[in-house]
């Protein structure tokens, strides 16, 4: 059964972080969406790169969601946060067992939707006291449970390789680093 992925979009996301992690996962076979916060026009990111989202988050079925992912950036993080389709669309992927994941400031995004409560997690510096968490590492990827968090726009190939461990497998990732001539030396950090 092929996975889905929900990617969320909202202007001001890190581009960096966005593309790696859509591209990574497409890569891996997964069924990746990117669903725009706004209208279903480009969404601009925070350094000023347009991408065109498949969808809008008013069309996401989060029954049939196995994984949202938050890329970070400014204003977009804080939108993510602020949005109330983005935090009933978390709490219904996690009350269902799903893995919800952020990158960077986007994290943040996580706290409101209680998904992070008790659980261990990064953040990019400074944002780790923006949400309710458990103990908070300075780890590059840290997984605890369901939930999966990172650190920056530097992470974000770890970070991708590590959705792609969740949800596929070891031997995935293994072809995926090959291919790719990923030097990957650390692996997440497990809480």
């Amino acid at each position: 059964m092929t996975k889905k992925v929900v990617v969320p979009l909202a202007d001001g996301f890190e581009e960096i972080e966005a593309v790696t992690i859509i591209d990574v996962l497409r890569r891996a076979g997964v069924d990746v969406v990117t669903a725009g916060l706004g209208s279903p026009e480009a969404t601009r990111g925070a350094h000023g790169i347009d991408v065109v989202p498949d969808t809008t988050i008013d069309t996401i079925d989060a029954g049939a969601v196995h994984m949202v992912v938050l890329p970070g950036g400014m204003p977009g993080a804080a939108t993510l946060t602020e949005d109330p389709r983005m935090q009933e669309l978390l709490k219904a992927v996690a009350a269902r067992g799903g893995w919800t994941c952020a990158i960077c400031a986007a994290p943040m995004a996580l706290g409101p939707s209680g998904v992070t409560a008790g659980k261990s997690v990064t953040s990019y510096p400074g944002f780790g006291d923006r949400f309710d968490h458990g103990p908070y590492l300075d780890e590059r990827v840290v997984v605890d449970g369901s939930v999966i968090t990172s650190r920056s726009p530097g992470t974000a190939m770890e970070f991708a390789l590590t959705l792609v461990d969740k949800l596929c497998g070891p031997e995935v990732v293994g072809e995926l680093v090959a291919s790719m001539l990923v030097d990957r030396a650390a692996p997440a950090y497990e809480a």
